[in-house]
Parts: C-alpha cells; structure tokens; sequence
C-alpha cells in the first residue's frame, strides 16, 4: 500500500465517512491536534523510566487515536445505512475519564499540596510534559469550537479537559521522581 495518495494536494481531505472538507477544516484542527499531542507524548514517553508510568501513557495514546477516530467522524456519519457503527471500536467514555482521575488521584498522594501556581520547566522530562499539557489545552480549545459549529460527543471535550489535568499533576509527579525544586510563580 502507497503512503501517498495524491487526493489531497489540492488542499482537501476526506473524514471518515468520506465527506470532503478543507485542510483548514476546524474538525481536521481539532484532530491533528490531538495527533500532534500524542505525538508528544511519545516524545515524553522516550524520557520516561517507571513501568507503571509508561503503562498509562501507552494506555493514554492508545485512547487519544480513538478520540481522533471520534473527531473524524461527524456524528451524522457514524452509523453506516444498516445501523451499525461505522466506527467498530470502543469510544471515549466514562471509564476512561475514570481511569485518569483515578491516576491523578494516586500521583497527587506522593505529592505536597497545592499552595502556588508551579513554574513550567526544571527539568527536560518535566518541559515536555508541560509542553504536551499545553498542546492538550489548545486541542480542548479547538474541540470546543467544533462543538459550538456541530455536535460532537460530550465525552471527548471532558477527556481533553481531564487529560490536561492528569498532564499537569504528572509534571508535578515527574519533578518530584526527579528531585527538581518546583519554582512558584511570583506575580
């Protein structure tokens, strides 16, 4: 199978279900961002050494290509004329929105409180996952744009927002493993 298809060199590409749209299209934004986090966290991943870590990042990619899956697919193209989802794999639900509170949960009790905000950066590892939160905030920020255009599921828009969550308290978690000081801001 070729890489390279040609039909889009005209600055077109297809969603799944075969509608065509722009390459500018916000639903492609949306997606390739979160292509673009996933990416990153790979990126993360390579820098990370705890099995339990990578377990949930690998866990974490895994769903964020299902969460494209779910942006490609506009809701009125997701059943196929005999009913059945065109999309045969399990969306992003409640249960995985469960999984990342649960995680955040266990790193936040290693973890002191809260008492400032936590200047990004003292560490390479610890950069990266702050870059990768901050490309999850802008993919939740184009997600909600296409949600104010065309419906999509709730569940993708809360995932973003949790994720983001999880990315910050792993930073915390990862300067703590690190032994870096985690420099408050003072405005």
């Amino acid at each position: 199978m070729k890489i390279y298809t040609k039909t889009g060199d005209k600055g077109k590409t297809s969603l799944f279900g075969g509608t065509r749209v722009k390459k500018s299209n916000i639903r492609i934004d949306a997606y390739g961002t979160v292509d673009e986090l996933n990416s990153y966290l790979g990126l993360l991943r390579d820098q990370i050494k705890d099995a339990s870590l990578l377990r949930d990042i690998i866990i974490i990619q895994n769903k964020l290509f299902t969460l494209g899956a779910m942006l490609a697919t506009p809701q009125d193209k997701e059943k196929l004329k005999n009913g059945k989802d065109r999309l045969k794999i399990d969306k992003i639900q409640e249960d995985e929105i469960n999984f990342l509170e649960s995680k955040m949960d266990e790193m936040n009790s290693s973890l002191q409180p809260m008492t400032h905000f936590i200047l990004p950066g003292g560490h390479t590892t610890v950069s990266f996952c702050h870059i990768a939160r901050c490309i999850c905030r802008r993919a939740e920020r184009i997600t909600v744009e296409l949600a104010d255009q065309e419906p999509i599921n709730l569940h993708v828009l809360i995932y973003l927002n949790r994720l983001s969550d999880y990315l910050f308290v792993l930073a915390r978690k990862l300067s703590l493993d690190n032994k870096v000081e985690e420099i408050p801001w003072k405005g």
